[in-house]
């Protein structure tokens, strides 16, 4: 269901992922009725032009080609800017859901002003379909590591109560636009891994409560283009847990927090990696910390969303996007 003024605008990236994408938004179009939505897919820089081949397949979707892979923050940035919805709903293009529940989010959106964000309960996507996240719990002031409550659990009912959670999930949140007004989007500077949980904490420090609801399900097949031990996770989770302590700790919870990031943690994980032969792995903890430490964490850019709907698609950089 469309119109010119949706009620969510699903925004989910593409990077060379066609076959997942291509089943979350047919999952999207065949099972939700209940609201008006659009869905916009942005293609960040895939090997192969995926926005054109889903412009193809589904037109009533709006497929945005970035030039550069903008990562994680920055493809969800350019969907953004695009939206016309009331509520943005950040999603996983492997993801997908099996019934039109989507309106318990908004009623939860709504039940209270202050509530500015809420995620679904997440299952993986694979059998046994355990419960992969049923909220979080706060991160530790020093180490930076929380828990997801119900990780590999059954779905029993044991985590079918709604409760405020402190993070959203990054595989899939909504949130009312004009806490995207409020707060900004989300932070480029982190490009893969803790953005959710940066910009998560600007929401709750601007007064907003996160909440977890699980009368809405969403299935996760888990992380596939990253990969769960690689030079890439490695390193964007060791500089990024020092920039989310630079940006966020304050006094000596960020002192702390440093130090512990770039010693202790960093020692452990290197030495790890070497007697596991993984060198490289044991190189990108010394690239993070070095970046982590002496690069800066600020926004360089402009992620303000402009208030009276989502910018025009013809006035986003042609350089950086192009819409099919």
């Amino acid at each position: 269901m469309t119109n010119n003024t949706p009620d969510i605008s699903f925004i989910t990236i593409c990077y060379n992922g066609f076959k997942d994408t291509c089943e979350l938004i047919e999952s999207l179009q065949s099972k939700i009725h209940s609201v008006s939505y659009e869905i916009i897919v942005v293609d960040n820089a895939s090997r192969e032009d995926e926005a054109t081949q889903i412009h193809n397949l589904y037109p009533s979707v709006i497929a945005i080609r970035s030039n550069e892979n903008s990562g994680f923050s920055g493809g969800n940035n350019i969907g953004i800017r695009a939206a016309k919805g009331k509520y943005i709903f950040l999603i996983n293009n492997d993801t997908y859901i099996e019934s039109d529940n989507i309106a318990y989010l908004i009623e939860r959106l709504e039940s209270r002003p202050e509530i500015g964000g809420v995620s679904p309960k997440i299952r993986f996507a694979f059998p046994p379909q355990h419960i992969q996240f049923a909220g979080f719990t706060p991160l530790s002031q020093i180490t930076l590591r929380n828990n997801m409550l119900g990780f590999d659990c059954p779905d029993d009912g044991t985590f079918d109560t709604p409760h405020p959670t402190p993070y959203l999930h990054g595989a899939a949140m909504m949130i009312k636009r004009e806490v995207i007004e409020k707060v900004g989007m989300m932070p480029e500077i982190f490009f893969l891994y803790y953005e959710e949980l940066d910009w998560s904490t600007s929401m709750t420090r601007a007064g907003y409560e996160l909440w977890y609801d699980p009368r809405c399900t969403v299935f996760h097949k888990e992380s596939q283009s990253t990969g769960q031990l690689s030079k890439l996770r490695t390193y964007f989770l060791t500089r990024n847990r020092l920039f989310y302590a630079r940006r966020n700790l304050k006094g000596w919870n960020r002192i702390a927090s440093v130090l512990y990031q770039s010693t202790i943690a960093a020692a452990k994980n290197s030495l790890v990696y070497v007697l596991k032969r993984r060198f490289d792995l044991s190189a990108a903890v010394f690239y993070g910390v070095n970046s982590g430490l002496f690069r800066s964490s600020s926004e360089k850019k402009s992620t303000i969303l402009p208030k009276k709907g989502g910018t025009p698609l013809s006035e986003l950089s042609e350089k950086q996007t192009t819409t099919v």
